[in-house]
């Protein structure tokens, strides 16, 4: 069942579903032996429109909106998640920012390249000293004059190698807490700009995670994204709709755990019949549909109400908590309903269990989400 999908919403379904299928899925297990970024799958996501969901029309893009995003991550994540994450910071985490925060200037020199794919996007909070603590981070901006200079250090950087605008945030003043950290747009041409060290993942191995390194780096005050002290509250707005889009990812995982395990149950016999006649895996893939409409549905509510401007920080935790914790218990059960296959590379259910963790601690750990849900519930309960 389908709940208030526009045309639309229905075609951007049917694209992505198709285009995940027939060139995405075949190629994941490679992109995941390969370790590096999906170039090739970019290329026709680029052609498709999806990389400009955010970007209005007058600056080139599709101008369609987190409700769709969220339809067109579920069904690339089904299919790669490395491909979906790199999609989904791309359009939450940079186009998003740019085009919600930015200056007219900002979005006619940004945009159209951002959603042509000319330009790939990486988003730079997290440091080696503070992840969840972003208040205090340490990379510095000090103004000279017209620009600014920055200096530090970000890690596990989605897109980093291959970005050329990093959304970045730095502080003016440790002093001041998160009044003192401000928002840019840093160009990966810029001098006093390298890209560090490469890791080495579990899963989501086809997605480039990289340590990015600000040494005297000059940013022109043109590029300063809001006003100087903005930048907490941009990264927390921002990280709204990075949450949602990984809540998707959690849903297409669940959905792709759910297709294999039940292609296979009814494949392999034991005793004579087929295991998905046996009770334990009915209650197995049982939990995973019950998991996946949940998910599916609870994302969804968080991206029509920041579609719709209304508050929706507690709803998009409550999104990403539910679905990356659901992913997980059914990429467990995916590989114990494939049993010594599953544990093979040879079936994808393998990669998925690997996949899934992640998605328990980027854009927020799961013990993070928690406490963002009951500062909530408790603030509208208090007297």
């Amino acid at each position: 069942m389908d709940i208030d999908l526009s045309e639309e919403d229905l075609l951007v379904r049917e694209t992505a579903s198709e285009i995940a299928r027939d060139y995405i899925g075949p190629r994941a297990r490679e992109l995941d032996d390969r370790e590096s970024f999906p170039a090739e799958h970019w290329r026709r996501l680029a052609e498709i429109g999806f990389l400009g969901f955010l970007v209005p029309e007058e600056y080139d893009g599709a101008g369609l909106g987190n409700v769709a995003l969220s339809i067109a991550l579920e069904e690339i994540n089904r299919a790669c998640a490395s491909t979906g994450v790199a999609l989904s910071v791309h359009n939450s985490l940079v186009t998003g920012p740019v085009a919600k925060f930015g200056s007219e200037e900002q979005k006619r020199r940004y945009l159209p390249r951002l959603a042509s794919g000319e330009l790939i996007g990486a988003y730079a909070l997290t440091e080696p000293g503070h992840g969840s603590d972003a208040a205090a981070i340490e990379t510095r901006a000090t103004r000279k004059g017209g620009t600014y200079v920055l200096d530090g250090t970000k890690c596990w950087i989605t897109n980093g190698a291959s970005a050329g605008l990093i959304v970045t945030f730095a502080t003016l003043d440790r002093s001041l807490g998160r009044k003192g950290i401000t928002a840019f747009l840093v160009e990966s041409g810029s001098k006093g700009f390298t890209v560090g060290k490469k890791e080495r993942k579990l899963g989501i191995r086809g997605s480039e995670t990289v340590e990015l390194i600000f040494e005297d780096l000059e940013v022109p005050e043109e590029n300063r994204l809001g006003d100087e002290g903005e930048g907490f509250g941009i990264a927390l707005d921002t990280l709204d709709g990075g949450r949602i889009g990984i809540a998707a990812q959690a849903t297409g995982l669940i959905s792709a755990c759910l297709d294999a395990s039940a292609r296979y149950a009814q494949e392999r016999k034991q005793f004579g019949r087929s295991i998905a006649r046996f009770q334990p895996i009915q209650w197995k893939l049982a939990d995973m549909a019950v998991a996946l409409d949940a998910s599916r549905l609870l994302t969804r509510r968080a991206a029509i109400l920041r579609d719709r401007g209304r508050p929706h920080t507690r709803e998009a935790s409550v999104a990403k908590l539910f679905a990356s914790e659901a992913a997980n218990r059914a990429a467990t059960d995916a590989v114990q309903i494939h049993g010594g296959a599953g544990y093979c590379r040879d079936l994808p259910v393998e990669r998925y269990y690997r996949d899934a963790k992640v998605t328990e601690i980027y854009e927020g750990t799961s013990e993070i989400q928690r406490i963002v849900i009951a500062k909530d519930l408790l603030a509208s309960m208090a007297p």
